[in-house]
């Protein structure tokens, strides 16, 4: 299990999170029908560090930023991606 420490709620557990993508598969608005299922399905799985983007949806439900080790799972960094959505 990993602890991410939320900007907005401070540390919680992983299950609070859901997982939405890195960086690198957000697919621009005019990529080709092609170029679209390359950027989401063959993408490579490298080692090493990577942002990828979380959403705290049993929490404050805000977008984060997570840098994370792949191979150690190991959170380097974290940074909101907008204001908390409190309900």
């Amino acid at each position: 299990m990993m602890l991410i420490d939320c900007p907005h709620c401070g540390p919680r557990a992983q299950e609070e999170f859901t997982y939405e993508r890195t960086r690198d598969s957000v697919v621009p608005l005019d990529a080709t029908p092609a170029a679209a299922m390359a950027t989401l399905y063959a993408r490579a799985n490298p080692r090493g560090e990577e942002d990828e983007i979380w959403r705290h949806t049993l929490g404050c439900r805000g977008w984060l930023e997570l840098r994370r080790h792949r191979m150690t799972h190991a959170i380097v960094a974290v940074r909101p991606l907008g204001p908390a959505v409190l309900p």
